[in-house]
């Protein structure tokens, strides 16, 4: 089940400006997986990748840390068959592209992010 994209978009900008962790994951499956460059960074993860809501609550919560300021700033939000990809202003003035996967309960499951 695939939520709507402008209303998915809008609550998921939201919750990351508000720095509410809780509320942040609250988008997302028990077995999410987060594949991004940003943890091959900051936890020296080879490939890039964390696994489950545990790990995503710790790669995150260490980046709201790092980056009290975070603000995103949503550009165009996506639709295909199974997925949603938001094009917004992520930090240090970097271009994010993040593609989405849901399950049947309309949580993410798996995340794929892309920056400039």
């Amino acid at each position: 089940m695939i939520p709507d994209p402008i209303c998915f978009a809008a609550e998921w900008i939201d919750a990351w400006n508000s720095h509410d962790l809780d509320r942040i994951l609250s988008h997302y499956a028990d077995d999410v997986e987060v594949t991004t460059p940003m943890i091959m960074v900051a936890m020296g993860i080879a490939d890039g990748t964390v696994r489950g809501k545990d790990a995503a609550r710790q790669y995150w919560g260490a980046a709201l840390q790092k980056v009290p300021d975070l603000h995103f700033e949503l550009v165009e939000a996506t639709r295909s068959v199974d997925s949603i990809a938001l094009y917004y202003k992520s930090v240090m003035g970097k271009m994010a592209i993040e593609t989405m996967f849901f399950n049947n309960e309309g949580k993410v499951n798996k995340v794929i992010a892309h920056y400039n």
